[in-house]
């Protein structure tokens, strides 16, 4: 049975703890995480929590305890991640377009690297030879993903190395002798087609031959969760089967067997979230009615930065007369969360959840507007647990100097 909040329940918390507010179902990311296991228990596979979607010492806490690795895009996220528990051998550092240092701050801390682009690779070579194996993360120029700006595998993407550079990097390789035991890729986020991953796969499977103390190869993610009701998800029991099926043939064909390492962030903690915002004011003008929320895109971008659809249910008002609104935010620009929504009658004062607000909500807010962000609130055998108080106005300035 999948794991939900219900909307009785959902009320409860905004009136204990405040709106705007994110919640977080833990019961739903293990559920997550269980189908990942069963879904690749066919063949040598590890899991990586791609942070970058939620990094709540908390979250992170919980998702270590369920057995999974990290991946981080910065050096802080590392931090963090050794902070909640995670052992260095278990966090996965895919950073992107950064310093030299930063890197060498992830090799003294004893993380996996995974080194980006041909320039930083040449550098590290260059001073630390084969001490220090590393991965890979090469550009397969392959369009994936459900929205330009979430696409990283494609010829104009800024991340990885192309696989057309092959002869480049061998020869930085055999030159410093570096040691490479993994390589990368991740086409993008919100892939429908478990083809895209098997596309990789075989582009993978071939750079694989030029690297003979190669360990493992990492899919990235991408997996695709539901946002709309009858909305399709990635199929990672098939994507499993398939993967599976594809690495014991490599392996029988090459005599070496070879993990599969996987990213999942969204897939873990999207349907996990909620937000609950409460309806400030309800505004007819001539062509619109609009349903002015207690938030904005400073608290959740994704509708702004990427139209992407967020479900909105009307909690405190489930059996009003279907009526058409449009949702939208209190900041001074244009902030609108949906467009022509058919919610139960909305009132001032209600209340309205935002679903699949788990990835991407929190962790993309901001202060515009000199708005105060949320509070977080972790829902765990039955407990609703605050794991971060909603901001004061005392933390607008607390790093601010005053000079004059």
């Amino acid at each position: 049975m999948a794991q939900t909040i219900s909307n009785a329940e959902l009320v409860a918390i905004g009136k204990e703890f405040g709106t705007p507010v994110y919640v977080y179902h833990a019961e739903k990311i293990e559920e997550q995480y269980q189908h990942l296991e069963k879904a690749f228990k066919g063949c040598p596979s590890r899991f990586f929590y791609a942070c970058k979607a939620l990094t709540n010492i908390n979250i992170l806490r919980y998702i270590q305890g369920l057995g999974a690795g990290l991946d981080c895009v910065s050096i802080n996220e590392v931090q963090l991640g050794l902070k909640a528990g995670f052992a260095p051998e278990n966090i996965l550092f895919t950073p992107n377009c950064v310093d030299l240092s930063e890197i060498e701050e992830g090799k003294e801390l004893g993380v996996n690297l995974n080194i980006d682009n041909i320039s930083i690779l040449e550098q590290f070579g260059n001073k630390y030879g084969g001490s220090y194996p590393i991965c890979i993360r090469f550009n397969p120029h392959i369009m994936g993903g459900g929205h330009y700006k979430m696409s990283t595998g494609h010829i104009d993407s800024k991340f990885g190395s192309s696989v057309h550079q092959m002869r480049h990097i061998e020869r930085i390789i055999k030159t410093t002798g570096i040691h490479v035991t993994g390589i990368h890729m991740h086409t993008g986020s919100d892939i429908k087609d478990v083809s895209v991953f098997l596309a990789g796969l075989e582009i993978m499977f071939e750079l694989a031959d030029h690297f003979p103390e190669l360990k493992f190869v990492d899919l990235g993610s991408g997996f695709k969760v539901p946002y709309h009701e009858n909305d399709v998800r990635t199929d990672v029991y098939d994507l499993g089967e398939k993967v599976t099926e594809a690495f014991k043939k490599y392996s029988a064909e090459k005599g070496r067997e070879l993990e599969v390492w996987f990213e999942p962030g969204k897939f873990l903690v999207s349907e996990a979230g909620y937000f609950i915002t409460k309806c400030n004011v309800i505004k007819q003008t001539t062509a619109t009615v609009f349903v002015g929320v207690n938030s904005g895109f400073n608290h959740l971008i994704r509708p702004m930065m990427y139209e992407s659809y967020h479900r909105i249910e009307n909690i405190t008002n489930p059996e009003g007369n279907p009526r058409i609104y449009t949702v939208v935010g209190h900041i001074c620009e244009t902030d609108t969360f949906a467009w022509d929504r058919k919610l139960n009658e909305v009132r001032e004062g209600d209340f309205l959840v935002f679903y699949n607000a788990g990835a991407y909500g929190f962790e993309m807010s901001s202060n515009f507007n000199s708005r105060l962000k949320p509070a977080e609130v972790l829902v765990k055998d039955g407990k609703h647990l605050l794991i971060r108080k909603r901001d004061v106005f005392e933390d607008l300035l607390k790093n601010q100097v005053e000079v004059l």
